[in-house]
C-alpha cells in the first residue's frame, strides 16, 4: 500500500470489506501517489523499488498466497517484485492487456493521469509494440476532485465529486472510442464506481480483483464485490 490519507471507500483496493478473501495489508511508508504515479524514469529514479521489494518480503514472510499493490503505475515494477519473492505478484490491472488485445481490436483504460500513463507502463504490462496505439487511454481531468484528493494526499475527498469525475472521464471515452467493448481501471481507487461506469456506457468494466492471476490464487469469487 502507497502511505496515503484519501477516503477509501468499500470496493477501493485499500478497503478491507473490498476482498471476499483474508486480506494482509503492509504500509510503504514514505511512497505516496505522487512518487508513483510518473514515468518510468522517475520512479525508477526513487525509492519506490526498494522500498516495495522489502515490502513483499515481509508479506511473503506473513505467509500470503499473492502480493498486488494499491497504484496501477507500478506495473513498472512487476519484474523486479516478482524477482523478489516467491509468490505471484500482481502490480496492475494493466496486465490483463495483453489477453484482452488478442480477443479484441482495441481495449479502453482509465487512468487518474493520462499525462503520466506512458507506452513504458504498457509495455511493462506486455503490450506489445505493435499493439499500443490499440489500448485508448482517458484520464479523469487533471483538476477534478478524484485527481486533486488522491495525488495530493488529502484527507478529505468529495465522494459524490469523485464519481461525477470518474464517470465523466468514462463517457468521455465512450464519445472518443464508440466501438469500444472493454475498459480496465488503471487505478485502484475507481472499482467503486464500477458499476456506474457499466451504466453509463455498457461496457465490460475490468479492475484489479478481475485479474485471472489473482482469483487462481486466493479462490476468489467471479461474482464477488472486489476491487
Amino acid at each position: 500500500m502507497l502511505d496515503t490519507r484519501f477516503p477509501r471507500p468499500p470496493g477501493d483496493v485499500g478497503h478491507p470489506d473490498s476482498w471476499s478473501v483474508p486480506t494482509e495489508f503492509l504500509v510503504v511508508e514514505g511512497i505516496g501517489p505522487q512518487d508513483a504515479v510518473q514515468t518510468a524514469l522517475g520512479l525508477r529514479a526513487s525509492r519506490a523499488l526498494r522500498a516495495f521489494s522489502d515490502a513483499a518480503r515481509k508479506l511473503e514472510q506473513r505467509g500470503v498466497a499473492a502480493i498486488t499493490t494499491s497504484c496501477g503505475f507500478l506495473v513498472l515494477l512487476q519484474f523486479e517484485l516478482q524477482r523478489a519473492v516467491a509468490v505471484p505478484v500482481v502490480t496492475s490491472s494493466l496486465l490483463q492487456l495483453p489477453a484482452l488485445l488478442e480477443e479484441e481490436a482495441q481495449v479502453g483504460v482509465l487512468t487518474i493521469s493520462a499525462e503520466r500513463l506512458g507506452a513504458e507502463h504498457l509495455g511493462q504490462a506486455g503490450v506489445p509494440p505493435d499493439r499500443l496505439a490499440d489500448v485508448r487511454v482517458q484520464g479523469v481531468a487533471p483538476g477534478s476532485e478524484f485527481a486533486r484528493a488522491i495525488l495530493g494526499n488529502h484527507p478529505q475527498m468529495d465522494l459524490e465529486q469523485a464519481r461525477c469525475d470518474v464517470v465523466a472521464a468514462a463517457i468521455a471515452l465512450k464519445q472518443r472510442e464508440p466501438d469500444l467493448r472493454t475498459v480496465v481501471l488503471e487505478c485502484t481507487n475507481m472499482p467503486p464506481y464500477a458499476d456506474l461506469i457499466r451504466e453509463a456506457t455498457g461496457w465490460r468494466v475490468l479492475a484489479l480483483a478481475d485479474s485471472p492471476v489473482l482469483r487462481r490464487c486466493l479462490g476468489m469469487d467471479r461474482d464477488s464485490d472486489t476491487p
